[in-house]
């Protein structure tokens, strides 16, 4: 017999018995998406030279939107600026057509009567305790968290579950009844202070707090929710980047303007679980049909 083909037969069984154990030995991965979907409800609009009273996202941008999901194709989409129960479902039923099918949701919601969030997810939410009756006071006045904060610990697989915080803190919008800024801020204070409470009870709970936060990184309101880095209850900034190099996540149309105004924060626990290389923020040329945010995509290991 040939050695060198009797060497040939017997090499190849082996190496392909070292490649699945390689492959086998490699984490699964889960991937999540942050996403502010741009006023996926019911709101006055400009159609057609005339104005619309309670009209609904246009079909053109809900398919982009539907588009741009399907490439990130998200084991669990934490979104902004929804709507109603029967938004969420909506977006819910056009990702399933599209080959998404997140079958469990929690929906957040605070002050503001007209946005909420929701969570939309391929695996079970094992704990539902989002907050949507948060207040603070400026002066003698009271003012609500305007969108809450969404609180679900979803079970990714039976050793590993996630606790998904998200949030969308006050715009940069000038109102009369106080500062923005101060309102953003105090928002801000009540998202970390939520985060101090679910973390003195275990410093162990693998953490991921997500969202609009509206805010530059170098503002007081980002400071207060990554917290002092001697302390157990630091939160890490994600910093993400697209294929450019570029950090931003919203653009505004008016003032020609960029900024990073979208984050995701870990806490120490889940932070050895982001596989941060194949991060990023999500990018299309087109991504303003859908919103005027775009998406960042979270990748997640199954294990250490």
């Amino acid at each position: 017999m040939n050695i060198t083909g009797f060497l040939g037969r017997a090499l190849v069984p082996a190496l392909l018995l070292l490649t699945c154990l390689a492959r086998a030995a490699e984490p699964e991965q889960y991937t999540f998406c942050s996403y502010n979907v741009r006023n996926w409800l019911k709101m006055e609009r400009f159609e057609e030279g005339k104005t619309a009273p309670a009209a609904g996202k246009p079909e053109e941008e809900k398919r982009r939107v539907v588009e741009i999901l399907m490439k990130i194709h998200p084991d669990v989409l934490g979104v902004c600026e929804m709507g109603t129960d029967e938004d969420v479902q909506d977006l819910q039923k056009r990702l399933k057509k599209a080959g998404i099918d997140l079958p469990h949701v929690e929906r957040g919601h605070g002050g503001d009567p007209t946005r909420s969030l929701a969570l939309l997810s391929r695996f079970p939410i094992k704990a539902r305790n989002s907050q949507t009756d948060l207040t603070y006071k400026l002066g003698e006045q009271t003012f609500p968290m305007q969108r809450g904060i969404l609180d679900a610990t979803v079970e990714l697989h039976a050793d590993l579950q996630v606790r998904f915080l998200g949030v969308h803190l006050k715009s940069m919008r000038e109102v009369d009844e106080a500062d923005q800024a101060l309102m953003r801020r105090n928002e801000a204070h009540l998202l970390r202070n939520h985060i101090d409470k679910i973390l003195a009870q275990n410093t162990q709970t693998r953490i991921l707090c997500y969202g609009d936060f509206n805010e530059h990184r170098n503002e007081p309101s980002i400071s207060a929710i990554i917290g002092s880095r001697a302390s157990d209850a630091y939160m890490m900034d994600l910093l993400l980047r697209d294929v450019n190099d570029q950090v931003w996540t919203h653009f505004w149309d008016a003032a020609d303007s960029y900024a990073r105004l979208d984050y995701v924060f870990t806490s120490r626990a889940m932070r050895p679980y982001i596989d941060l290389r194949n991060c990023r923020v999500h990018h299309e040329r087109d991504f303003i049909t859908a919103s005027d945010h775009r998406p960042l995509v979270i990748r997640i290991k199954d294990r250490l």
